[in-house]
């Protein structure tokens, strides 16, 4: 069928739509189109998301709650000399100082533990992600061995990520103690306050250029198998040139969160005072714990599930944006079909 496209008659055909095996069509998308993909992919893999998501941090707290079990049975001798104590009577520090450095062990295990898990879970994103854009339906099993072995190159790119940012937040710092510093001497009247607010006008925009810049690197580290510096390198080049449009999809990735999140706690909140608006009051404790609990419960799951999407949008958005760049800048577009045709033959 032709299509007339002036008075001259000439007519043409118009172009085959693109192919999309999973939540995007295979070519350059609007914002709109990523965030109902990043949407349609947490709802056809939450499970995988999820469920990697509660592996990872349920391990991590066995793990802490393990390590805090070990530390009191270390110093369980010198709990007594601290905290049972006569009133009036001040603990030695033979018996304070075990408990501090039982203390300080556990949370570095916690802290170590924590960073462990959320690097898995910032693996597990960009993988769930390659699949749900080729239309697989990866295996919790498969999407944990995959995050777990890119797990070390994400957290590299998450950790170089906050020391480069850290340097302007530390130039200002540094700033402000000279200002501080200069308002409270004689010689500096109070208009040298007043240099506080283009400092901060200046360092609080190169900070958030920074995190833009760099935001693709866990992506990178996951789906091009980069370390962490050259995923950071990568994810710079990537930006460049795009770096609105990015920023743009981000901060609406961002506000659609905080939304959501929002409505879940309004919601919770509203829960949780139903059982206190018809009915006598609890006379006993008994019946208040059997009026409040199953709303307790409630709020609990709701609170979890709004933290998980929290943890999980963002970053599902900022692989779409990853994509996208891509299929702009690199033509990644076929390469993309010619992995999903063949991933549909074989299967």
């Amino acid at each position: 069928m032709t299509y007339s496209t002036g008075p001259y008659g000439y007519g043409h055909v118009p172009p085959p739509p693109a192919p999309q095996p999973g939540v995007i069509p295979l070519r350059p998308l609007g914002l709109g189109e990523i965030l109902t993909a990043a949407f349609a992919a947490f709802g056809r893999h939450w499970k995988q998301l999820v469920g990697v998501t509660a592996v990872a941090y349920g391990l991590g707290l066995l793990l802490v709650g393990a390590a805090a079990g070990v530390g009191y049975l270390a110093v369980a001798d010198h709990v007594p000399g601290v905290f049972d104590l006569p009133r009036g009577v001040t603990p030695s520090w033979d018996d304070g100082l075990p408990l501090l450095i039982a203390f300080g062990c556990v949370w570095l295990v916690a802290m170590v533990v924590m960073l462990v898990a959320s690097g898995v879970v910032s693996a597990a994103v960009p993988v769930v992600l390659q699949e749900a854009v080729l239309g697989g339906r990866p295996a919790l099993g498969t999407v944990w061995g995959r995050a777990w072995a890119r797990m070390p190159a994400v957290l590299g790119t998450v950790l170089l990520t906050a020391l480069v940012m850290l340097v302007p937040v530390l130039l200002l710092a540094g700033l402000v103690s000279v200002l501080m510093a200069a308002v409270i001497s004689e010689d500096a009247g109070p208009a040298a306050s007043l240099l506080l607010i283009p400092a901060f006008l200046l360092f609080l925009p190169l900070v958030a250029w920074i995190w833009v810049k760099l935001v693709f690197a866990p992506t990178v580290a996951v789906a091009e198998h980069q370390g962490a510096t050259a995923s950071l390198r990568r994810s710079w080049h990537l930006v460049t040139g795009a770096w609105w449009r990015t920023f743009g999809g981000l901060m609406v990735a961002g506000v659609i969160t905080g939304v959501i999140s929002m409505v879940f706690q309004q919601v919770l909140g509203a829960l949780m005072s139903v059982p206190f608006l018809d009915g006598p009051e609890p006379e006993t404790l008994g019946e208040l714990l059997a009026l409040v609990a199953p709303m307790m419960i409630i709020a609990i799951v709701g609170s979890l599930i709004a933290q998980v999407f929290s943890a999980l949008f963002p970053p599902l958005v900022s692989g779409l944006l990853y994509i996208d760049q891509r299929i702009r800048r690199e033509g990644l577009a076929p390469a993309l079909a010619r992995a999903a045709e063949a991933r549909a033959h074989a299967s």
